[in-house]
C-alpha cells in the first residue's frame, strides 16, 4: 500500500494528537490513512467475552469518528481493528505503510519524567519510518533538526529531513556530535590542539554528509551545529522549539528486532518535539 500513513490509535490524548498530526500530513501529501486499533486477544477467562465485545464496540465508534474527521479534511481513511498484542500487530502493519504514526504519553516516576518502552520497541521493530508524537501542543514550532553521523542510515535521515524542511520552508539544523578519546581520570587535560583537530575533523565529515543538499534543495536554509557532547543531548537541545526532529535508527537487532541506536533512544526518551525515526 504505497502512499499510506498508518496510525496506531488508542483512547489517549497523545493518540488524538497523533491522529491530528497524521491527518494534516496526509492532506498535505495526498496520502491515505490506515487507522489501526488493537484489542487484546484475551485469555479465555469466564465472562471475558462480554467485556471484549464492549471494548470492540467502543473501538468501532472511535474509529468511525476518526474516519469521519479525516474525510472532513479531504483525507481518505480506512479503519481496522486488530486482535492480539499491540506491538506485534503494529509492527506487522508497518510492513505495508510508508510511515507509522503513534502518540506517546509521558508518565512520572520518582526520579523524573520518562516515556514508556513501548515507543522505543515500536521504532526499533518497525519496517518503515516511525513518527512519535508527544502529548503536547506543537503549534508555532518551526524548524527541522536532524542527527548526522556519516552512516548510511544517517544519510537517509538527512534526505528525509531536508525534504520535510524544504516542503514547509523551514530551516534545517544538522547536528553532529564528537567525543574526545576516553582517558583515565587524573591523567591531565586534553591538549587544545587535539580538541581543535577533533572539531575540525568532525566539521569536515559533517560537510561531506551534507554536500548534496545545496544542489537538490537550492532554497533550503541549512544551519550546521558541530559540538562536543552526547548526540542525543545535542539533538534534543536544538529541537526544543523545532517542529520536528529526525534521527536514523541503527537497526533491528537479532533479539526480537528490538534494538535501537543509543541516539535514537535518547531522543525518544526526552521527546523534545515530534520525532521521526528513519530506517
Amino acid at each position: 500500500m504505497n502512499g499510506v500513513i498508518a496510525v496506531g490509535i488508542t483512547n489517549t490524548t497523545a493518540s488524538q494528537r497523533a491522529v491530528e498530526w497524521a491527518i494534516e500530513r496526509a492532506a498535505a501529501l495526498h496520502h491515505d490513512l490506515l487507522l489501526v486499533s488493537v484489542v487484546g486477544a484475551g485469555s479465555g477467562v469466564s465472562g471475558e467475552g462480554a467485556l471484549v465485545d464492549e471494548v470492540v464496540a467502543a473501538t468501532e465508534l472511535m474509529l468511525d469518528a476518526t474516519v469521519e474527521l479525516a474525510g472532513s479534511r479531504g483525507v481518505r481513511a480506512e479503519a481496522r481493528i486488530e486482535r492480539g498484542k499491540p506491538l506485534a500487530r503494529l509492527i506487522e502493519v508497518s510492513q505495508h505503510a510508508q510511515l507509522l504514526v503513534i502518540g506517546r504519553n509521558r508518565f512520572r516516576h520518582a526520579d523524573g519524567v520518562h516515556l514508556g518502552g513501548q515507543a522505543i520497541r515500536m521504532t526499533a521493530g518497525a519496517h518503515c519510518p516511525v513518527a512519535v508524537i508527544p502529548d503536547r501542543d506543537l503549534f508555532g514550532s518551526t524548524g527541522v533538526v536532524v542527527g548526522v553521523d556519516g552512516s548510511d542510515v544517517s544519510e537517509r535521515a538527512v534526505r528525509f529531513a531536508a525534504a520535510e524542511a524544504d516542503r514547509h520552508g523551514d530551516t534545517l539544523t544538522a547536528v553532529t556530535a564528537w567525543s574526545p578519546l576516553p582517558v583515565p581520570m587524573g591523567t591531565g587535560t586534553y591538549p587544545p590542539e587535539y580538541l581543535a583537530n577533533m572539531q575540525a575533523l568532525t566539521e569536515e565529515e559533517s560537510s561531506i554528509s551534507l554536500a548534496g543538499l545545496r544542489q537538490d534543495y537550492p532554497d533550503l536554509d541549512v544551519r550546521v551545529v558541530v559540538a562536543s557532547g552526547y548526540p542525543g543531548e545535542l539533538i534534543c537541545r536544538e529541537a526544543e522549539h523545532a517542529r520536528l526532529a529526525v534521527v536514523g535508527s541503527h537497526g533491528r537487532g537479532a533479539i526480537g528486532r528490538f534494538l535501537l541506536g543509543s541516539t535514537s533512544e535518547a531522543v525518544i526518551e526526552q521527546m523534545p518535539t515530534a520525532v521521526i525515526i528513519v530506517r
